[in-house]
């Protein structure tokens, strides 16, 4: 009876199990997330580049979660994104930087793919899995410290616009 129930238990191990257990909710980006840290140390504004508008925590991080066909549209934020791949099934990172230059980051536990990867300040990216079923469970973290007055949500026309070689994508993943 014991190997049913461990059995069992990882049977309920999807991406409700997850969201329930972590305590996760919707993120404006698409996704579930919770913010598990915020460093006490702050760096003083006159201590950061101009980007930053205001004092920030030295770090902070979350955990974050897609799941299917949903993906995370393309932001930017002030600072530099290190991801950490959890559990679940592969993800993908896509990232053009302001050159124009698209790349990206795969997590997961597959051959070819990493349990870390990181996104530069500035450069716009956005998620989805790799195969859309299943979920990825991840985790973000932000040094200096995540703040929204540091997000940007892509606005999909001006994008296209801005790196027309990538249109495509960029349909894909943006909602505005």
């Amino acid at each position: 009876m014991l190997c049913a129930n461990r059995q069992g238990s990882k049977l309920k191990r999807n991406a409700q199990y997850w969201i329930d257990r972590l305590q996760l909710g919707p993120h404006p980006e698409g996704g579930y997330y919770r913010a598990t840290y915020k460093a006490e140390l702050t760096i003083a504004q006159t201590a950061l580049p101009s980007r930053f508008h205001g004092d920030r925590s030295a770090s902070t991080a979350i955990y974050f979660l897609l799941q299917g066909k949903d993906f995370s549209a393309f932001h930017r934020i002030a600072a530099d994104e290190v991801w950490h791949f959890y559990a679940g099934n592969s993800l993908v990172v896509y990232v053009i930087d302001a050159g124009g230059e698209q790349s990206e980051l795969h997590l997961g536990p597959e051959a070819g793919e990493d349990f870390q990867g990181v996104v530069k300040a500035g450069c716009w990216f956005a998620s989805r899995l790799k195969q859309a079923t299943g979920f990825a469970l991840v985790g973000c973290t932000v040094a200096p410290g995540f703040e929204f007055a540091d997000f940007e949500m892509a606005k999909q026309a001006e994008l296209v616009r801005t790196y027309p070689a990538h249109r495509k994508l960029i349909e894909e993943l943006t909602r505005q």
